[in-house]
């Protein structure tokens, strides 16, 4: 790799330290090609990156950005997982570390938090922004759909008091 490139990739990795809600950083020494294919796809499907780089390169990338304090972390094989929502990145490394042994979670950061592996599955335990704004849509439905029921409500009772009385008119 020559120094141009090196410098792309350095310029790369600034960017993604800055704009991700979420960077991890995990050790995969050990793993399979398969099992990072795995982890790929996992995070593809949840809308987050994996990228493996040259420590070195990391961290220079990352001085001076507001995931700084992940540069402790980058030492021996590692492998940054992040993405643009806070939880997905440390959702998907949590979930794939269950299942690999081998695969072993350092910390991260969240925006200018650091994390430490405690912090990461602390995260990675909040609901997402899908599951939150899920939630608030429900929260300022529920009370449209309430006062909808309401204003029908007497309209049906009357309907089933007409009907009830006509149906006992029938029978006389």
């Amino acid at each position: 790799m020559d120094r141009a490139q090196k410098e792309a990739l350095v310029k790369e990795l600034g960017q993604i330290f800055e704009s991700s809600g979420v960077v991890v950083v995990s050790r995969y020494e050990g793993l399979t090609v398969a099992d990072m294919q795995n982890l790929r796809g996992i995070a593809r499907n949840a809308e987050a990156s994996v990228r493996v780089a040259k420590n070195r390169l990391a961290k220079i990338a990352v001085k001076d950005t507001q995931c700084e304090s992940i540069a402790e972390y980058l030492e021996g094989m590692t492998v940054l997982t992040y993405s643009e929502d806070p939880v997905a990145a440390a959702k998907v490394v949590e979930d794939f570390a269950k299942e690999n042994q081998k695969f072993e979670i350092l910390g991260g950061a969240m925006g200018g938090t650091a994390l430490d592996r405690a912090g990461v599955e602390a995260v990675s335990k909040m609901p997402s922004r899908e599951e939150l704004i899920a939630s608030i849509v429900g929260c300022i439905g529920a009370p449209a759909s309430n006062i909808a029921g309401a204003i029908g409500a007497p309209a049906s009772n009357i309907a089933s008091i007409l009907s009830t009385i006509e149906e006992k008119a029938e029978a006389a």
